[in-house]
């Protein structure tokens, strides 16, 4: 599928709109912290999904396209990951910082490459994230302090989610539009997840600033990123690509830093810095193996 889209967006050069991308995506993510005071996490999350899937929708019209039970089976499941990813992403920025919980969860796509990988590359990434994950649990979280547990708990669940996500998103994108797929996957997603989220969702509809702000959380950490990756995404060389990747939790800390005010410890810092090596080593060695972890419609995550 040709990437579309105005021409002042194609001129821009593509790792500027993969950085804004995921700059939309994490500001997205600090817009739903503010929400959590009104709503629980998994309700924000579960609106998220709900207007992304009307966007998409009405984006990418899917009934357009031919469906047979086995593509319509694969794009729900896809769905169901992608809800559970969301809902536990959120579960877990509710307790930790955005940056420190974007960090542990990438331990997830990390694991998938090097499963995907052999050699040197790999082993020093995963010692790498492994000494990461040393330094945020060990020198940057408080333990004592009450949702640290549950919220890495969280992070790590998310992380598990988006490896499952990055395999069944491989497997769709081969066989037809990932975007397509996305779209029907993320009303089954909403669908699915709804009673988690139907006896207090109520309150975004009750004022009109919550219901902006809901609908600012599907544009900015969904709509946006997936326009945008359609015109970035094909013009990446692969070694652009794991760099840009690599430097994504350095974007969730500082976005967590300039609009939530969230100020990391030396032990968090240094954690970061270890899983990004580590995610640059991973990509890179998964995109000489022809084994990229990108799933279809969505660069990076929750």
């Amino acid at each position: 599928m040709r990437p579309a889209g105005p021409r002042g967006v194609a001129a821009v050069p593509a790792p500027a709109l993969f950085m804004f991308s995921a700059l939309s995506q994490y500001v997205g993510a600090a817009v739903a912290v503010g929400l959590f005071a009104h709503m629980p996490a998994t309700t924000v999350a579960w609106w998220r999904l709900a207007v992304s899937a009307v966007l998409l929708v009405a984006w990418r019209l899917p009934w357009r396209a031919p469906w047979t039970l086995r593509t319509l089976a694969g794009s729900a499941l896809f769905g169901v990951v992608l809800g559970a990813m969301n809902l536990l992403f959120y579960a877990a920025i509710e307790h930790l910082p955005l940056g420190t919980a974007v960090s542990l969860e990438y331990l997830g796509p990390v694991a998938v490459a090097a499963l995907g990988g052999r050699g040197a590359r790999v082993r020093v990434a995963v010692a790498l994230a492994l000494l990461g994950v040393v330094s945020i649990s060990g020198l940057g979280l408080d333990w004592s302090a009450p949702g640290t547990v549950a919220g890495a708990a969280f992070a790590v669940l998310a992380g598990a989610a988006w490896a499952v996500y990055i395999v069944l998103g491989r497997r769709i994108a081969a066989g037809r539009d990932g975007l397509t797929s996305l779209a029907v996957g993320t009303v089954v997603g909403a669908l699915f997840y709804a009673p988690v989220a139907v006896p207090t969702a109520g309150a975004a509809l009750s004022d009109v600033a919550l219901l902006a702000a809901v609908v600012g959380v599907g544009v900015l950490s969904s709509l946006i990123p997936y326009a945008i990756e359609q015109v970035a995404l094909t013009r990446l060389a692969a070694h652009t690509f794991a760099l840009l990747t690599s430097l994504l939790p350095a974007t969730s800390l500082l976005v967590g830093l300039v609009v939530l005010g969230q100020v990391p410890t030396v032990g968090e810092a240094v954690g970061l810095v270890l899983i990004s090596v580590a995610v640059l080593l991973a990509r890179t060695d998964a995109q000489r193996g022809g084994t990229g972890t990108a799933p279809p419609g969505g660069v990076e995550g929750p």
